[in-house]
């Protein structure tokens, strides 16, 4: 792990119990990151979380060519964490496992990372003062939080809803000329 980059702000564990801790973030302070820097060819920036207390802690690796992979007449990368003190593939790793990245063959564009606002995160952001508001979303959306770009919004109720309720009740409305957004879409979520 490397230590905490200039201008970051790292986290303040609170333990609520249960083997577990997180991170402090109120109306005065919140942990940030510096803003993320794509790494050069052939390395990686990890950001590992845990259970233990590592809070998006930073590390960096470099993708090894290998002419010849295990299972593959076409060769890859070999991945390789850089940690001070340790060299080689086993670092962190169970014994024998091979990342192995093909990169003439393409699946999928990823268009971004984010995460679900519910009825119930949506009432408990809105608890928090305005100023602990903006420390949490700017943690979630800013350069020097985890920049998401992607939000999902459940339509109509969930299991993590206060009541049921849906957009429309009434029967054989095909047409749905009865459909309305709930309160807590209008209030909360848009």
């Amino acid at each position: 792990t490397l230590p905490c980059l200039p201008g970051a702000r790292p986290c303040i564990p609170k333990d609520f119990g249960h083997g577990s801790v997180v991170c402090v973030c109120n109306a005065t302070y919140c942990d940030t990151l510096d803003p993320l820097v794509l790494p050069a060819p052939s390395s990686y920036v990890k950001y590992e979380s845990s259970k233990a207390g590592k809070r998006l802690e930073r590390s960096e690796g470099r993708f090894q060519h290998s002419l010849r992979t295990p299972g593959s007449a076409t060769g890859g990368w070999r991945c390789h964490h850089r940690t001070p003190g340790h060299h080689g593939l086993s670092w962190g790793l169970p014994t024998g496992l091979l990342l192995t990245l093909n990169t003439s063959s393409l699946y999928q564009h990823v268009k971004g990372f984010g995460g679900s606002l519910s009825d119930a995160a949506a009432m408990n952001i809105l608890k928090l003062s305005q100023p602990a508001q903006d420390n949490l979303l700017r943690s979630y959306f800013s350069e020097s939080g985890i920049e998401y770009n992607l939000v999902r919004v459940p339509m109509a109720c969930s299991d993590f809803s206060v009541r049921p309720y849906s957009y429309d009740d009434v029967p054989d409305d095909y047409e749905l000329k009865h459909f309305r957004l709930a309160d807590e879409d209008v209030k909360m979520k848009v």
